[in-house]
């Protein structure tokens, strides 16, 4: 369990990464595109796919070098590609939940209520529309989603099993408890000629 502990530690300090450039990138790019004149939802739609993409591979590179332990057998091509195939379903759930979010806000009572009134709160601290609040929120819920959905995807699907692990770990220690049985064997047998 301490081994699965450590890895979800090191997958969130990946995550966290990741997320702040992806954050940072979907919120400055829906700005200055709402700036433009486009309305929000699309905006929050357009700032998360690009965001999204060169976050992707900040978190392959992190991921598989301090992360997962890769499979001897997947050489590197294919490695990226399952990654990027992963990553783009995630992509869909990420971009599902903003929308949803989106459109929670602007139609429900109480959502529009609520974001409005987180408006009011961050903005005695950085300078926010409603807007601006309405994709930081609706981000911050589809990167936990989506967080849950790479670590597990990507556990099944890129990392090297326990069991090749453990059985390559019982291999040698079979070995090495062979290698100990024969050598305790022949001092037993030189005791037993120096003792004849």
């Amino acid at each position: 369990m301490g081994k699965l502990f450590k890895q979800i530690l090191r997958f969130a300090v990946v995550g966290g990464i990741s997320f702040i450039v992806d954050f940072i990138i979907t919120n400055v790019v829906a700005r200055l595109i709402r700036g433009v004149g486009i309305e929000a939802t699309t905006a929050a739609l357009i700032g998360a796919l690009l965001g999204f993409l060169v976050s992707i591979v900040v978190n392959y590179m992190l991921s598989m070098r301090w992360v997962f332990a890769r499979k001897d057998d997947m050489n590197r091509a294919k490695e990226f590609t399952i990654f990027v195939v992963l990553s783009v379903i995630g992509l869909g759930l990420n971009e599902l939940i903003i929308l949803g979010c989106m459109t929670l806000i602007e139609n429900v009572g109480w959502c529009n209520a609520f974001t409005q009134w987180c408006t009011d709160v961050v903005n005695y601290l950085f300078n926010m529309t409603f807007e601006g609040v309405a994709t930081a929120g609706s981000k911050i819920i589809a990167t936990a989603v989506v967080m849950v959905f790479n670590f597990v995807t990507r556990k099944i699907f890129l990392e090297k099993k326990e069991d090749d692990t453990d059985s390559a770990e019982e291999k040698e220690e079979a070995n090495a408890e062979s290698k100990n049985a024969d050598t305790e064997k022949k001092e037993e047998d030189t005791v037993e000629e120096e003792g004849e």
